[in-house]
């Protein structure tokens, strides 16, 4: 069950980045279904199309994203981004204005996810 969720929020994650290079239909269908938590049933009613349908395509899409991770690798260098300014703010004891600009750039790196919906 645990790893269930987390296999979501990770594909949540990566339609977050690479959501724009699916298409129309595949965007829609995995934001309802990973970002609103519908059901497969819901999806395909609101398609017109039947649940076999959206069952397909969501299995695609998860394809997809994965394999665009695997290729471009952005959402684990977007981690490994912030768990080195982490890193580095853990480390400073009273630099405060280099503690100041980590502390800034760590901000930054998470409005721009939030802006993104990442």
């Amino acid at each position: 069950m645990a790893e269930e969720i987390l296999h979501r929020v990770e594909i949540d994650w990566l339609l977050g980045i690479y959501g724009n290079l699916l298409t129309d239909k595949q965007r829609e269908m995995a934001s309802l279904y990973f970002e609103e938590d519908y059901s497969l049933a819901e999806i395909a009613q609101q398609a017109g199309v039947s649940r076999q349908s959206v069952y397909d395509t969501l299995q695609r899409v998860e394809k997809q994203l994965l394999s665009l991770e695997d290729r471009l690798g952005i959402r684990k260098k977007m981690a490994n981004v912030e768990q080195a300014v982490q890193s580095a703010l853990d480390s400073l004891a009273d630099g405060q204005t280099a503690r100041q600009y980590l502390e800034k750039a760590l901000r930054l790196l998470n409005d721009e996810e939030e802006i993104n919906g990442l």
